[in-house]
């Protein structure tokens, strides 16, 4: 709990009570059974959290304060509760109300509470307060996710604007772990669990579809199901854009290209039918319905805190085996920082290391959704021409060379959804180096395009500035295919930490590069 949120609170007196010696016996009995179920109720706000009775002797308190809290931001408050030792004397109560505004259980005295009494009060509350976070973070065997955590999922099945319904169950998979230390929190495969909550078609050119998915559940093996509040924040490389409420916004007829190439055909073609089909074979129809199919990647952000059980450690994953390091690091003495073009000028950073032959890689990259880049071709150009124009995705679309070694890239892939304009892709260039059991050592270079970088005589994709979140996706999604033994970071002499690409873009980077060692079959 922050200052902010301490400052937030309002305190509410809920009861007081004194076991008084001139009470009579049924205030002195129900003052009794109140407070016993005060001091020994968990915490209202959190049943996580110990009693009051536990927090109080643990706070040095005199356990005859009971309290709870709960936070005004939510419609609640501090709730006390008092009571004295018989044979201490007697104090003046006040006049309470319970919280459905009845008269309250103790008519002892109209009087207002003595000087001593709120002092009491107020100091147990104060400190109750600055204990209260230090027990719920040290509580054993659970952490808590913090609003705004970002949780990596992938859909299990298609959803769409046209052929799913209101209602419908959306299952999703956790695609990154979560931990906290050597601590699983979430291990990579839980099942996520949602409902669709708004779907709406496009009813014409000028309508958009929307789609609105909430998730509330988390499904951990072996484990009890736990409900959370979050909202969908982005769909990887999505034509579509999503609101702030997680509402996905679809697009519209003219934001597509072919949709102005169809206008074009119909006026040429006039009544001339096959023409117009002729137009819609070359170059597909436009369709404005929000459609993911299985293997969409979806980031969810968390709306409230999420507790959760600490699992055992997940093994030595990231622990790469001996004399790997070593042989990485002598690689890198001779090698570039960045890759270039065919007249030299500075490309893509190298921030990745795959250990494997080629058909390994070719393999893990084909489970992970990630497709070949077909070279420069006749049909090659034009399907991508194709998927410009109808904003839609190319998983094998060329990809401009680069050098390194003073070869072009030996192997290129990239991971598309349904628009030209961004895409995950990387390169990857055979060393002559090897492990100590003779595997080969690849670099490589990872970077997310996000749209189109447009100067004077260039015209490129745009990147993500931020490399290093490109090489911890490339990572997450080879991680899932289970044909990973390892990955660790590495760091060479003089890393990289920024520079510009070659449209004049800038980008950023810890200098570290991803050592993934592929699993033997």
């Amino acid at each position: 709990m922050g200052a902010r949120a301490i400052l937030d609170f309002r305190f509410w007196i809920e009861s007081a009570y004194c076991l008084l010696p001139t009470a009579g016996y049924g205030h002195r009995r129900l003052a009794a059974s109140r407070m016993n179920k005060i001091l020994s109720s968990p915490m209202r706000c959190n049943p996580a959290l110990p009693s009051t009775l536990t927090i109080l002797q643990r706070c040095k308190v005199e356990p005859t304060i009971a309290l709870s809290f709960r936070s005004r931001s939510r419609g609640r408050g501090i709730s006390l509760g008092v009571t004295r030792k018989e044979g201490q004397g007697e104090i003046p109560l006040p006049r309470l109300r319970d919280r459905n505004d009845s008269p309250a259980l103790v008519n002892a005295s109209n009087r207002f509470m003595s000087t001593r009494l709120l002092t009491v009060l107020l100091a147990c509350a104060m400190t109750c307060l600055t204990f209260l976070p230090a027990e719920a973070a040290a509580k054993p065997g659970s952490q808590s996710l913090p609003a705004g955590y970002v949780l990596y999922l992938r859909l299990e099945a298609t959803i769409s604007t046209t052929a799913s319904h209101l209602h419908d169950v959306v299952k999703a998979r956790i695609i990154r772990e979560v931990d906290s230390g050597n601590r699983v929190l979430i291990p990579l495969g839980a099942e996520v669990q949602g409902r669709i909550e708004k779907l709406i078609p496009s009813s014409s050119a000028t309508d958009r579809a929307r789609l609105l998915i909430r998730f509330d559940k988390l499904i951990i093996p072996d484990n009890p199901a736990v409900t959370f509040a979050g909202h969908i924040s982005e769909v990887e490389n999505a034509r579509e854009n999503v609101l702030q409420d997680g509402t996905i916004w679809g697009v519209l007829a003219s934001d597509l290209p072919v949709s102005h190439l169809e206008d074009t055909m119909r006026k040429l073609a006039g009544e001339d039918s096959e023409l117009s089909k002729y137009g819609q074979k070359a170059f597909g129809k436009s369709d404005t319905s929000i459609n993911y199919g299985a293997g969409t990647d979806l980031t969810l952000v968390l709306d409230k805190p999420l507790s959760l059980a600490e699992m055992p450690p997940s093994g030595s994953f990231n622990q790469l085996p001996p004399g790997v390091p070593d042989a990485v690091a002598r690689m890198l003495q001779g090698a570039p920082q960045r890759a270039s073009g065919k007249g030299g000028k500075p490309g893509d950073p190298l921030n990745l290391v795959v250990i494997g032959n080629i058909s390994e890689i070719r393999d893990v990259f084909s489970q992970a959704g990630w497709g070949e880049a077909e070279r420069k071709t006749g049909k090659a150009v034009w399907d991508t021409a194709r998927a410009v124009a109808d904003n839609q995705g190319f998983g094998r679309a060329p990809v401009s060379d680069l050098y390194l070694f003073g070869h072009r890239e030996d192997l290129a892939f990239e991971k598309v959804l349904n628009t030209f304009l961004k895409r995950h892709h990387l390169r990857l260039w055979r060393t002559t180096g090897t492990t100590p059991e003779g595997r080969e050592i690849w670099l490589g270079a990872a970077t997310h395009d996000t749209g189109l970088d447009v100067h004077p005589g260039v015209v490129s994709h745009a990147i993500d500035p931020d490399l290093d979140a490109e090489r911890a996706k490339v990572g997450a999604d080879l991680r899932v295919t289970g044909r990973v033994a390892a990955e660790g970071l590495v760091t060479r002499p003089d890393p990289l930490s920024q520079g510009l690409t070659a449209t004049g873009g800038t980008w950023k980077t810890d200098g570290q590069l991803l050592v993934i060692d592929l699993a033997t079959p």
